[in-house]
């Protein structure tokens, strides 16, 4: 009987798995929507009283699909007993984590339910989209007591069809989150930042046509700055609807029927455009029309491709002066609130004079993307397929390929995407290189247009740096990390060591650097000194120089992050110290120095 229920219980949570939207809307937030943005009740729940009854059986999973807290009960008479409520709850600001919000909070992993209440007046004919830009970690999403489904992952977005469950006038949303770390998971336990949890980007519900643009992909083809190829996606899968692709400033313009699964292939020659680059940010106003829908959209068009051991930019070699970034304010606990405070990150990054940037360890927020693109810096952009994951569990993959789907999903349009990343600081085994390996074959699957990379193992014997870390031979760069002067041997003893790379590809250094808490002054071998990280710096550069094929790099890390793993009670108190700047945004000596070797590079490479 414990068999059967089991069973019974995992093909209702794989049948509720499908129920969220496969296919997302491209730029929903160029559609008309209503944001759901706010003030969110909130309750606490570690027991998980609110999805389990005392058998630990899921509410809504039982006969009646009730009992949760996602029915939102309301006291009928005064008999009646309800042991929570969300209109006496605290509120919670969306989108936000609550471990920068509820002090008590602040190292909380476990559930949380949030409910927003919104009026909403749908209108006969017309799709509505119930939308999530993320959700850290596990959401089970309820519109009207109702279950739409669940989403595993705390970086991508998801939606939820909701036209047949939205009510005229008041409706009301329960998210119960769940930022439990946990082994089988993409981040596995073992990470690097701070785990916050929450709905920690947009909520809006869109309104659409009935037969809307649901997708499209319009960018230069592969190596070939002639030809503008991709796809529009109708909502219906229908044979023979018009759309229409026109470029105005660019002066094209196509149209081109849908198969009968709702495609229209796109293909358009061009003579010439004035090609996007750091240098020259040029974004094109591009329409997409239907008979029912139209979407505006700011594109960029350049071509990526690597020869030898360049990087290629529209067909130039250039050399990537990056710098790594996490989705976190330094200045203000908690994730990036808003285009200002990503905005600030960027300008950080272009005082430094970088034309890349590394978002690391898992997908920023979309509007991160759109402001590279305007600001004209090239993005690494990568998945949180980070340190020990569990290689061989089939159910790990499947959640690692999807978020790596919704990402280039997501972010395929952005002309300063250039580097798909599929992990970072892997350990060397065989199930982790087939792991991996069916991670980049999917990555050109779905975007061939684009360079894949990995931050990969390294290792040392002697004096020799070796990379020839087998999965290497998948990618289309030597990118790897390597923390000479910090987590072995001291700055000045790195001339005594040079590189041994098997593979004739551009290298880039994802990763280089070391702790400094600013303001702490001594000599060059004082850890933890500004001045003994301005002098890490200091040989590192020439050290990495001596590479033939070293192409960019994005040293650890624009600014200060918090990180439980940093246990120092003085010099780190759950900080990450090796930011060039600090939690309250004084740039550090290295910072300079970093900015003079980008100066000269930049003269190198016109």
């Amino acid at each position: 009987m414990i068999k059967r229920t089991q069973y019974l219980l995992l093909l209702l949570l794989s049948v509720t798995f499908l129920s969220a939207d496969a296919q997302l809307v491209q730029n929903i937030f160029g559609r008309k929507h209503l944001s759901l943005n706010g003030r969110w009740n909130y309750i606490i729940d570690p027991y998980e009283m609110g999805y389990y009854d005392y058998r630990h059986e899921p509410f809504d999973q039982s006969k009646s699909g009730k009992g949760g807290f996602y029915d939102d009960r309301k006291q009928v008479n005064k008999s009646e007993l309800i042991e929570y409520n969300f209109d006496l709850s605290p509120t919670l600001k969306i989108p936000g984590d609550w471990n920068s919000q509820v002090e008590k909070l602040e190292l909380y992993e476990g559930t949380i339910w949030l409910r927003n209440k919104f009026q909403a007046n749908p209108v006969a004919g017309k799709k509505y989209i119930l939308y999530f830009g993320a959700v850290n970690y596990e959401a089970h999403v309820y519109l009207n007591g109702k279950k739409l489904g669940i989403h595993k992952g705390g970086f991508t977005p998801f939606q939820f069809e909701v036209t047949n469950q939205l009510k005229q006038g008041e409706n009301f949303v329960v998210v119960k989150v769940d930022n439990t770390r946990k082994q089988d998971e993409i981040p596995t336990v073992n990470t690097d930042w701070w785990n916050y949890g929450g709905i920690t980007r947009d909520v809006l519900l869109a309104e659409l046509s009935g037969n809307y643009i649901q997708d499209y992909k319009i960018q230069l083809g592969r190596s070939n700055a002639k030809q503008i190829e991709g796809y529009v996606k109708l909502s219906e899968n229908s044979a023979g609807q018009s759309v229409e692709v026109n470029i105005p400033e660019a002066g094209l313009k196509t149209t081109v029927k849908t198969d009968a699964d709702g495609v229209a292939k796109v293909s358009i020659p061009v003579k010439k455009l004035n090609l996007w680059s750091p240098e020259n940010p040029k974004l094109y106003q591009v329409l997409i029309s239907s008979t029912e829908d139209k979407v505006e959209e700011k594109i960029g068009f350049r071509t990526i491709e690597t020869r030898g051991q360049d990087i290629l930019l529209n067909g130039k070699s250039i050399f990537l002066r990056g710098i790594s970034l996490h989705d976190e304010n330094p200045l203000v606990q908690g994730r990036l609130r808003g285009q200002g405070d990503m905005r600030m990150m960027l300008q950080w990054a272009k005082e430094l004079n970088c034309n890349y940037v590394r978002l690391a360890h898992y997908p920023h927020n979309e509007e991160m993307n759109r402001l590279a693109d305007e600001m004209g810096l090239l993005v690494w952009a990568e998945v949180p397929v980070y340190w020990t994951i569990s290689w061989e569990n089939q159910g790990t993959y499947n959640n690692a390929q999807q978020q790596l789907t919704d990402l280039i999903e997501r972010d395929k349009n952005r002309a300063a995407v250039i580097i798909w990343s599929i992990g970072n600081e892997t350990p060397l085994s065989e199930p982790r290189f087939k792991f991996m390996s069916k991670l980049a074959d999917k990555v050109r699957e779905l975007d061939n247009t684009r360079l894949v990379g990995a931050a990969l193992e390294v290792h040392r014997k002697g004096y020799d740096v070796i990379v020839d870390d087998p999965l290497g031979e998948k990618l289309d760069l030597v990118s790897f990390n390597q923390y000479g002067g910090w987590y072995w041997e001291l700055p000045k003893e790195l001339p005594k060591y040079k590189f041994k790379i098997k593979y004739n590809k551009p290298v880039i250094i994802t990763e280089v650097g070391g702790d400094a808490l600013a303001g702490y002054h001594g000599d060059e071998d004082t850890r933890w000194t500004e001045e003994f990280q301005e002098s890490l710096y200091k040989y590192q550069i020439p050290f990495m120089n001596t590479m033939s094929g070293l192409r960019g790099m994005t040293p650890w890390i624009l600014t200060d992050f918090r990180s439980p793993r940093r246990q120092h009670p003085f010099f780190q108190d759950f900080w990450n110290r090796k930011g060039l700047i600090s939690e309250t945004g004084k740039k550090k000596k290295a910072f300079w120095v970093l900015k003079d070797f980008y100066d000269q590079t930049q003269a190198k490479f016109k």
